[in-house]
């Protein structure tokens, strides 16, 4: 055996390992988004909401939404859990609360981007909130997407490698 590679994990281990990893992922992701969602709510209250114009409105409303369903899809694993708990079905929960997780991370990527678009209409002049979202967006899909995308491409060409 070589230095990098692992000993075989038994399912049962890997079934467990990957539940507490979603667990751990999900706990980060919650607070953000009920923090986000909360502070989006209490802007429907505030004086300055009431002057908002039409275009600026309708991407509040996109954001709120975009917030209570990525809220669901993260919190979604935790409900799939206590539903099932006890059922034998943990590689089902696993893959299906892995799936909520990214779903959601999709949904809060678009939260913050129109959070920001909304935000940056009021600060900076013309085009630029447009640009530097875009830009917000691009560094998100950059981050949370294309590099690990690229890392795994580039573990399963190192294993390919070492295989043959």
């Amino acid at each position: 055996m070589t230095v990098t590679e692992q000993p075989a994990e038994p399912a049962h281990e890997r079934v467990n390992r990957r539940w507490n990893e979603i667990l751990q992922e999900t706990r980060v992701t919650q607070t953000g988004v009920q923090i986000l969602f909360g502070f989006l709510l209490s802007v429907a209250f505030t004086p300055l909401f009431r002057e908002l114009e039409t275009l600026d409105r309708a991407i509040y409303v996109t954001t709120v939404v975009l917030g209570a369903a990525a809220t669901g899809a993260l919190i979604a694993p935790v409900s799939i859990h206590r539903f099932l708990s006890g059922q034998r079905m943990k590689d089902e929960l696993v893959e299906a609360a892995g799936r909520l997780m990214m779903c959601g991370m999709v949904l809060l990527a678009l939260t913050i981007g129109c959070t920001l678009l909304l935000i940056l209409r009021f600060v900076v002049p013309g085009v630029l909130a447009e640009v530097l979202v875009s830009g917000v967006m691009l560094w998100f899909g950059l981050c949370w997407y294309a590099l690990p995308l690229y890392l795994r491409r580039r573990s399963d060409r190192r294993s390919r490698t070492a295989d043959a």
